[in-house]
């Protein structure tokens, strides 16, 4: 029986927990081992941790933060940002991570992936990309936390990440980021057609049918922020996770 993975994206700042809205208006939510030690008990399927500001600032994401994550973590986990060499690589996942997650050092050196790749296995690389469009409504992929843009599009920057050796691929929608409005399902669909490693599908999520809609267009894990720690109208702050039950059975 099919069970995707449902997957709540934490982001870090300065070490605490925030949110973001189309990647900017920055909102401190909490302490992010609070917020682990809640997704143990309502069993998280897995977590992403990205550090937002690691690349801006050209540094890796804390190794000792991921260490402490590591030591409350019951489920597997992926860390990102600002991860540009194997060295830094290695360490995170001898803290604890399962997955490092590879954005501005494969947009500059995509054989960066290949080379981490063979050096870790492919299961432990995702490549991600972080969309939007531009004013004329072209679809390109973005560094950064959104601020350069690559010139590749999505579908290419897809397909040079699975060229490369990338165990999945991450598509995340600037555009959508925060808004809890529902992910983009056209290019959720072109990407899944375009590549065969699995597609992790974030940015836009606000209900269970959003994420299904996605998993039906090709996903094969969706992921979201706000969903998770958002709760009522006035978004009070609330960890929460979805029930299983809604998600078996969900055909593509």
């Amino acid at each position: 029986m099919f069970r995707p993975r449902i997957i709540p994206v934490l982001l870090l700042k300065n070490k605490g927990l925030v949110k973001t809205v189309q990647f900017k208006k920055t909102t401190y939510i909490g302490d992010p081992i609070n917020a682990v030690k809640i997704f143990n008990d309502k069993e998280a399927d897995e977590l992403i941790f990205l550090d937002i500001h690691a690349s801006k600032e050209n540094r890796c994401i804390d190794v000792h933060l991921v260490k402490d994550i590591a030591d409350e973590a019951y489920m597997p986990f992926a860390v990102g940002g600002g991860i540009k060499d194997i060295k830094s690589a290695i360490a995170l996942l001898q803290a604890g991570a399962e997955k490092t997650i590879i954005n501005s050092a494969f947009a500059s050196n995509p054989k960066f992936v290949n080379e981490l790749a063979n050096e870790i296995g492919n299961q432990s690389v995702v490549v991600c990309c972080d969309v939007k469009k531009n004013w004329l409504g072209q679809w390109y992929a973005y560094t950064h936390s959104g601020t350069k843009n690559t010139k590749l599009s999505p579908s290419d920057f897809a397909k040079l990440a699975e060229e490369n050796g990338a165990g999945e691929f991450m598509l995340q929608f600037i555009d959508n980021d925060g808004m809890m409005q529902g992910y983009n399902l056209e290019l959720i669909h072109n990407i899944s057609s375009a590549i065969k490693i699995p597609l992790i599908a974030c940015g836009g999520a606000g209900t269970i049918d959003h994420m299904q809609s996605a998993l039906k267009k090709g996903a094969n894990a969706v992921a979201a922020g706000s969903m998770f720690v958002y709760h009522g109208p006035h978004k009070a702050v609330l960890i929460n996770y979805p029930e299983n039950k809604h998600f078996l059975n969900i055909e593509k």
